[in-house]
């Protein structure tokens, strides 16, 4: 079966591959007026006047790829507007740079599309998605085409009705080998510093030599004796003050008698007219 080109109408060879990236058959075409701000297109100015609405028609994103004679691979993108009932061409856009579609500003359904005829002649329309997951996957459908193509998003800004360049494949990065290989080693600097015995003072190394005993300039030094902590102040808190039951006790193996207590505590009462008033 013969391929034909859905831009130009003309045969493909017959190794040339189609593969269809989206397709709407319902998409609501405008004739929109000029750009009238260089921040883009506005989709109320085109729905407000119905005499803007031309027709509507079924969308297709088709990508074609086409074998040269020296084996070289070329591909190519198409958006192409047609009459849903009997498939006749109304408009086609060539898809060579991201800059051929271009998003309304108030909104995410309504494109810009730059149209072109087999003669080179170009214009822009307006096309409108009545549900947004069409709209959507009209994007992804562009996106798979800018992948194919090798495209950037607005990278070049060439057009044209014929084959795209050819698409250039991914470098493949190379891969380096970073393991050891025999006999070889890997070597740590730290710096500047050094792991390591530390070298002992001199004056430990004198005593470690006269006495024998390495171990000897580390000996705690004695604890401090009874008598000299008690007068010197080394540190030691005082015993406790006595109990408060044992004052009297105490007082009497200081003085050698018991302490003296009052009438009241010997059991005299003195009333109101007593001789201890």
């Amino acid at each position: 079966m013969e391929t034909i080109d859905p831009a130009t109408g003309r045969p493909l060879p017959a190794d040339a591959i189609q593969r269809i990236l989206f397709i709407a058959n319902s998409v609501h075409v405008y004739n929109i007026p000029p750009l009238a701000s260089l921040k883009g297109y506005t989709a109320a100015t085109w729905t407000e006047d119905p005499k803007r609405h031309i027709f509507t028609c079924r969308v297709r994103v088709i990508e074609t790829s086409v074998t040269l004679a020296s084996g070289e691979e070329q591909v190519k993108a198409d958006i192409i507007l047609e009459d849903p009932s009997n498939g006749q061409l109304f408009a086609a856009a060539p898809y060579a740079t991201p800059a051929v579609v271009e998003p309304a500003l108030d909104s995410s359904r309504f494109f810009a599309l730059r149209v072109q005829d087999g003669a080179g002649r170009k214009a822009t329309l307006g096309i409108g998605f009545e549900e947004r997951s069409e709209a959507f996957d009209f994007g992804v459908g562009l996106q798979e085409a800018q992948k194919a193509l090798g495209l950037d998003a607005g990278a070049r800004a060439d057009g044209g009705a014929g084959l795209g360049k050819t698409a250039e494949k991914p470098k493949v990065e190379e891969k380096r080998d970073y393991s050891l290989k025999e006999g070889e080693t890997i070597t740590v600097n730290l710096g500047g510093s050094k792991i390591g015995r530390r070298p002992r003072p001199q004056s430990q190394q004198q005593d470690s030599g006269n006495s024998g005993a390495s171990l000897s300039s580390f000996a705690l030094p004695p604890p401090p004796s009874a008598n000299t902590s008690r007068n010197s102040g080394s540190g030691f808190l005082p015993p406790p003050p006595p109990a408060q039951g044992t004052r009297s006790e105490q007082q009497q193996d200081d003085t050698g008698s018991k302490p003296q207590k009052s009438a009241r505590d010997l059991g005299f009462d003195d009333g109101q007219f007593g001789e201890f008033a």
